[in-house]
């Protein structure tokens, strides 16, 4: 079964910040209604592609507007954080939420950012990896002792553990096949971005690598990919709705890069315009029978099990936003179940 997910940069609209973040926690509680299976968000500084430079703040208001769906960063860009202060926050959150929370982790893609931070990106790799170890000790462990090159804690004692044991769902980001050997005897959710051949080989070897362990593939994680998503009554109405939001946004996805004078690096994946975008099977607007066939083909040819839906970018407004997500939750995503 195919299951949906919102996904959200939380790009700058160009609004006031107050009103952006009300009304995407509206929009958040009208995902929920839909029967969305999560709502992930991305983190990102010094840039308008994120506004939410603390996914947790930004969760802990979206938690108290909803009681089912599931939530979390995709990802906690890790190389910008104390590990033990972010396990701390992660078991708060999963409390708040009784048990909703999905925790992405990551490096973070955007090295240019971590220098803004004073970062430097030949670091950021193993400050990820040993983040990660420090935050997986603390889930599995009562005291935490640990030595390395970037952290060192001696005698932490863990005074919470998360609603979730050992800790909630965990996602992270697949740039390739090889990138998820680790992540399969984890079991760790897994999501990548692009080519819909590039996902086909990663959802490949990872239900191969899982079925080796002799696992039940009604037990596989999620294997996602991530698709900008436009619904209208028509393709017209769609596509003009798309075309106009998705300029904002890439102007906002390259902009660091620009402003640093780096060249971008994912320009084949998000072109200049939607209709670029579209051309290449990275996107779709149109009526729900076109989104519907389009999700149907996407399901063939990745062979992925969950999509994340980037249904809300740049300037598009509310009421489209809104209304995009309601023809979604109607009239596409029953098809799937």
């Amino acid at each position: 079964m195919l299951k949906f997910a919102i996904f959200d940069h939380l790009d700058s609209s160009g609004a006031p910040l107050g009103k952006f973040f009300e009304e995407r926690l509206q929009l958040i509680e009208a995902i929920e209604r839909g029967g969305f299976a999560g709502f992930h968000h991305a983190e990102h500084h010094s840039t308008p592609l994120g506004m939410v430079a603390s996914p947790s703040v930004f969760l802990a208001a979206a938690i108290q507007r909803t009681r089912t769906l599931r939530l979390g960063p995709l990802v906690y860009v890790l190389p910008l954080y104390h590990p033990l202060r972010v396990y701390e926050e992660i078991c708060m959150l999963d409390h708040m939420s009784g048990g909703r929370l999905m925790v992405g982790v990551g490096r973070g893609g955007a090295l240019v950012e971590h220098e803004r931070y004073g970062i430097d990106p030949t670091n950021a790799s193993p400050l990820y990896h040993e983040a990660f170890a420090v935050l997986m000790r603390a889930f599995e462990s009562d005291v935490v002792n640990f030595e390395g090159k970037f952290f060192n804690f001696k005698d932490y004692v863990v005074q919470a553990k998360p609603a979730q044991l050992p800790h909630p769902p965990l996602w992270y980001g697949a740039p390739s096949p090889d990138a998820i050997a680790w992540a399969v005897p984890k079991s760790i959710n897994v999501v990548s971005l692009g080519p819909a051949d590039r996902a086909k080989a990663i959802s490949d070897r990872y239900r191969n690598d899982w079925r080796a362990l002799g696992r039940d593939d009604a037990a596989l994680p999620h294997i996602g990919i991530t698709r900008h998503v436009v619904v209208a009554e028509t393709d017209a109405a769609a596509q003009r709705i798309a075309d106009a939001a998705y300029a904002k946004w890439r102007d906002s996805m390259d902009w660091l890069w620009r402003h640093a004078g780096q060249d971008f690096t994912l320009k084949g994946i998000y072109p200049q315009t939607f209709k670029e975008l579209a051309a290449i099977g990275h996107g779709v607007a149109g009526s729900p029978a076109t989104v519907r066939d389009y999700m149907a083909k996407l399901e063939r040819e990745a062979g992925v099990n969950y999509v994340l839906c980037q249904m809300v970018f740049g300037d598009m407004t509310f009421a489209d936003a809104s209304h995009s997500i309601d023809l979604f939750a109607k009239e596409v995503m029953p098809a799937f179940r």
